[in-house]
């Protein structure tokens, strides 16, 4: 019966307007869940970096809660997390099934990896740019939005076309339980009807996708570094 079902032709008159819906919500789940997680992230991630021991608003206490808070949750594998908070998905959004239910736990999840890479980022940020705008009377505030993150804001970029491609691949595990998207297609219309052919072409969507939010990144990269060298 495998053998059989798998030889049939795909009907790509009935599915293609299914993938293209399901592609719709793809980019609507991780789109939400980019632009609000990568605020939430670079504000977490500042927070860490700036309360570090003798940084502009040091504070021991603070940095210590964020950093045990932040390495709870970034290590817990997605499919997990994702079923874990569904009590609190489900008072929030009134269902933990669905495209919805999925936005929040996609969410808190990209914000918690973001932050991280925000730090790293800023960690990175020569300390002596900061010093000198200190010197030259800058409030802690104004050396956050002026000097840090314009300094810091090339990598930056690359760390949120890394967070896309991140959230992408948990829209993906949440059509594991219902969440929709291109992976709820890619399960139930080519894993579990044996129909790979279904399987590849889900998966070329998804690498198409990637590769022009990856150039697109990197494009967007390189010309915020170019103009940082040229103003240096």
């Amino acid at each position: 019966m495998t053998l059989v079902a798998a030889a049939r032709p795909t009907d790509w008159d009935r599915l293609l307007p299914v993938m293209w819906e399901s592609l719709g919500q793809t980019l609507y789940m991780v789109g939400v869940a980019v632009v609000i997680g990568g605020a939430v992230g670079l504000a977490l991630g500042l927070a860490l970096y700036v309360t570090r021991a003798g940084n502009l608003y040091g504070n021991r206490v603070v940095n210590v809660v964020l950093n045990v808070l932040v390495n709870i949750v970034r290590p817990i594998p997605f499919i997990i997390f994702l079923t874990a908070i569904g009590p609190l998905t489900y008072a929030v959004v009134g269902t933990t099934i669905g495209t919805r239910a999925v936005i929040l736990p996609m969410t808190i999840m990209a914000s918690f990896a973001f932050s991280r890479l925000v730090e790293q980022n800023l960690v990175a940020v020569d300390p002596g740019v900061v010093e000198a705008a200190r010197a030259m009377g800058a409030s802690r505030f104004r050396v956050v939005w002026s000097v840090l993150i314009p300094e810091a804001l090339g990598p930056l970029i690359l760390g949120y076309t890394f967070l896309f491609i991140g959230v992408v691949d948990m829209s993906a595990m949440a059509g594991l339980i219902g969440g929709g998207g291109i992976g709820d297609f890619a399960i139930r219309f080519g894993y579990q009807r044996f129909n790979w052919e279904v399987t590849y072409v889900a998966v070329i969507v998804i690498v198409v996708v990637v590769q022009i939010v990856q150039g697109a990144g990197n494009l967007l990269a390189r010309k915020v570094l170019r103009v940082s060298r040229i103003h240096i």
